[in-house]
């Protein structure tokens, strides 16, 4: 067979491929966007697990029309002052989202710069772009999408049932949610009850706040501030006590100069730090913040952006234990308020179910 150049509508979908996944995918890459644009509200509506629609609505300071015919082009962007890819402090900066999108479902930008007399609205179906038009809408973006994956529909029987991306979704905005606490969110949609994320003040007490508003009063109420760092490494967020503990790790949430994260480096010293204070079943629940110096970390390992790579994995893990431990033996007089009778019954043969005549569990003091 002969070698041939792709037409543009393969490679776009192609590279869609990589960006967008699933729904979720759609909303992590329009919110990040929407931070990266400074909002301080944003406004998430679902329709059918995110397949039937996806609008994304912020007030952040929106797109001139040039930017704007601009920004669904493959490879375009605002967020690289350079070609600088070892210093990204923006969210977004592959310029890979929009396009991706519009390659796949029926896109519509609605955008007002403050510089620009009114909004200015762009539509993208299938890969094939239109021309702005005016609109009307008071300030910052909304972003419209239809139909995810009508252009290529062999990609949606790999979907899951709508509950299942619906709640992919939700766990997309709590992270986000979990690292701008000086943000507004809201996600709303038919199939599960509205989430509500105000605004908090951007300090300790704001972030466990909107902590205590995504993982539950309970961890408000038995998390113990972890603060350290050193040599440009600073490591801050809050610990849940490990008499608060549970059977998996899904209640860990790590983040690297703001961007949620999937790291085995960090997790594993989690893992090191609790090894003396948790059973080997047991697991904490946590978040995590990572601030160190772009050139010091590689965002750009997979197009997902949800792996990075340390430049000095030892200093990283080492932090991370030192802080951990540090702030485990500042609430060693502490025991969980809640969740006790739960982490008794783990210890229990077979398992959360009470042997006949036992006592019933008053829960931890």
């Amino acid at each position: 067979m002969p070698v041939r150049q792709l037409t543009e509508a393969v490679v776009n979908r192609i590279a869609a491929g990589e960006v967008v996944e699933r729904p979720a995918s759609v909303v992590k890459e329009l919110v990040e966007n929407a931070l990266d644009a400074g909002a301080t509200r944003i406004d998430v509506i679902t329709e059918g697990g995110g397949r039937r629609r996806i609008t994304v609505t912020d007030d952040g300071g929106g797109m001139s029309r040039d930017d704007l015919v601009l920004a669904v082009e493959r490879h375009a962007t605002s967020k690289l002052d350079d070609d600088d890819l070892l210093d990204i402090r923006t969210l977004g900066f592959r310029g890979e989202a929009l396009p991706s999108i519009g390659a796949v479902a029926k896109l519509a930008l609605t955008t007002r710069h403050a510089a620009e007399p009114h909004a200015w609205t762009l539509a993208v179906e299938g890969g094939l772009k239109g021309e702005p038009k005016p609109a009307a809408l008071a300030g910052g973006t909304r972003v419209d999408v239809r139909d995810l994956f009508y252009a290529t529909p062999a990609r949606l029987k790999f979907l899951k049932a709508e509950r299942s991306e619906t709640e992919a979704i939700r766990d997309v905005v709590r992270r986000l949610a979990m690292t701008r606490p000086d943000v507004a969110f809201t996600l709303a949609g038919e199939e599960r009850a509205p989430l509500t994320f105000p605004a908090a003040l951007p300090d300790a007490a704001g972030r466990l706040a909107r902590l205590g508003a995504v993982l539950g009063a309970d961890f408000a109420a038995n998390a113990v501030p972890v603060r350290g760092g050193r040599d440009g490494l600073f490591v801050e967020g809050f610990a849940g006590l490990p008499t608060f503990s549970k059977a998996n790790s899904l209640s860990q949430y790590l983040f690297v100069n703001g961007r949620p994260v999937r790291d085995k480096l960090l997790h594993g010293a989690v893992r090191a730090a609790y090894a003396d204070h948790l059973a080997r079943d047991r697991h904490p629940v946590l978040a995590l913040f990572v601030d160190v110096d772009p050139h010091e970390v590689d965002v750009n390992v997979h197009p997902a952006k949800a792996e990075v790579r340390f430049r000095d994995a030892g200093l990283v893990r080492s932090t991370v234990v030192r802080a951990l431990l540090e702030a485990l033996t500042r609430g060693s007089g502490r025991a969980a308020s809640t969740g006790g009778g739960a982490t008794v019954a783990a210890f229990r043969p077979g398992g959360l179910a009470p042997r006949p005549g036992w006592p019933a569990e008053r829960g931890a003091a």
